[in-house]
């Protein structure tokens, strides 16, 4: 049952304590000034420390034996930690008030097994809280916390935990992306005969670079499905990892980029999305090689479907029916007066 632990855990008053070693953190706050330990565990209480205990109002302090069987939060915490931790993830082996924060070791996508991490958290005397599935993440960033609830826990249930992390090879990992050589398909008669000015370049070319990413080349081509095909297949020979076709992928007579896609070879294509905005937006792949439709949504609103999908062509994955079917939870944009995205809900 959980709160019953094979411990003793003895309370002195303080004047009693003088040589005792403290068996856990003592938290000081000084509101505008500091949050943290007065006194960390394995501290050995002299008589000047009495004073300060009194003014954080400690009368009694703990003292605990650990026991066969039990273990304290802060040991248990590492083995936590360890398990959970798969590729791309450090934590420092330090607990702080018997917690352990996971972290990026580089930036990447994080990848969350929540399967796993649910059973994890089903345990009653363990806890560990993530970042969301498929966030973006800088080196040295938080990603997850673990530590168990009561101060000494059954050494049983955190094996069970351990057990859980270990069998799904770390329920944390950070996958680097990759930057792939880059070619971009401009379509619209109204760009290709200069009538006006393009736009979607500038927004992919930043989008990119965000991501560490940079173009290599761009192709301009009207509203042809031959044409556009073709400008597909010069990306091709040109060695390009990554090809994104901007523009003429609604259902007007005139957006044939999807068509031309198709004829340029594609293969396991998934067009349409429960995104929005980006329901019109198409993933596909020629020859391995990761082929993009993007929609005219891109123009207008700062966060579109291509901002959910992009790092996670960039992280090596293929993109099925199946992960886009599963956007629909959390795909719908606010249109929020001041976008904060990635600060929002949407793609979570």
């Amino acid at each position: 049952m959980p709160g019953k632990y094979k411990s003793s855990a003895i309370i002195i008053p303080i004047e009693q304590a003088v040589g005792q070693v403290v068996a856990h953190d003592m938290t000081e706050i000084r509101p505008g000034q500091y949050k943290g330990p007065a006194f960390k565990k394995g501290h050995i209480i002299t008589e000047a420390d009495l004073p300060h205990l009194r003014r954080l109002g400690k009368e009694n302090v703990y003292v605990l034996r650990i026991e066969p069987g039990t273990i304290h939060e802060d040991d248990a915490a590492v083995r936590l930690a360890a398990a959970l931790s798969g590729s791309g993830v450090f934590f420092d082996p330090n607990p702080s008030e018997g917690k352990i924060s996971l972290k990026a070791a580089s930036k990447g996508l994080l990848k969350v097994n929540q399967e796993a991490l649910i059973s994890f958290n089903l345990l009653p005397e363990v806890t560990c809280a993530s970042r969301h599935n498929n966030t973006l993440v800088e080196e040295g960033d938080i990603i997850a916390a673990t530590r168990v609830i009561p101060l000494v826990a059954d050494e049983k249930a955190v094996e069970e935990a351990v057990k859980i992390a270990q069998n799904a090879g770390g329920v944390f990992s950070v996958k680097k992306l990759s930057h792939p050589r880059t070619s971009i398909v401009i379509t619209g008669n109204e760009v290709f005969h200069g009538l006006i000015d393009d736009k979607f370049a500038p927004i992919l070319r930043k989008k990119l670079h965000a991501l560490g990413c940079s173009i290599a080349d761009e192709f301009f081509t009207p509203d042809d499905s031959l044409r556009i095909a073709q400008m597909i297949r010069d990306a091709l020979s040109k060695c390009a990892e990554l090809i994104l076709v901007a523009g003429g992928m609604s259902v007007d007579p005139d957006d044939v980029s999807r068509t031309a896609i198709l004829d340029a070879g594609a293969e396991e294509v998934v067009y349409g999305t429960p995104v929005l905005p980006g329901a019109m937006f198409l993933y596909g792949r020629i020859s391995g090689i990761p082929v993009l439709g993007i929609p005219a949504c891109v123009l207008f609103y700062k966060a579109t479907v291509l901002d959910l999908i992009l790092p996670r062509v960039l992280a090596g994955e293929t993109v099925t029916r199946k992960d886009l079917a599963a956007l629909a939870h959390g795909g719908l944009c606010l249109n929020c007066d001041v976008c904060r995205y990635p600060l929002c809900p949407f793609g979570k």
